[in-house]
């Protein structure tokens, strides 16, 4: 059973930091897309950061890039978002999610949330100005 868990939200102050993590168990996370998107209330939810199970390609929206970094730790079948420079308008509920098609189906470099299947339950982040 596929199983994802994310931490590490909270308030922060505009300029502060955060590591959110994402806990993989049921699947070999390295052979799947894997990504991080958010929805802010009232808003469709969107993509942040996805890396791709082909080659490890990276993409980032355009209003995290420079600020906001993904990782992942294979041995502790963990992803990462090291956040920086946080803005009130980051402030959403923060998901991490897995596309169904491992590496050896075909490469996938997207970061379209309708497009990824299985979702952890969410993580707060707020900023305050």
């Amino acid at each position: 059973e596929v199983h994802l868990v994310e931490s590490g939200g909270g308030l922060v102050q505009a300029g502060g930091s955060l590591r959110l993590s994402c806990a993989f168990s049921g699947f070999r996370f390295d052979d799947y897309p894997i990504g991080w998107f958010r929805q802010a209330p009232g808003q469709e939810r969107e993509g942040v950061s996805c890396i791709s199970s082909s080659d490890g390609r990276i993409y980032y929206a355009d209003s995290v890039k420079g600020r906001f970094t993904i990782s992942r730790d294979s041995a502790k079948n963990t992803v990462y978002l090291q956040m920086n420079s946080l803005k009130p308008e980051d402030t959403a509920v923060y998901y991490c999610a897995v596309k169904d098609m491992p590496y050896y189906r075909g490469s996938y470099y997207g970061c379209a949330h309708w497009e990824y299947d299985y979702w952890g339950q969410g993580t707060q982040v707020t900023v305050s100005s």
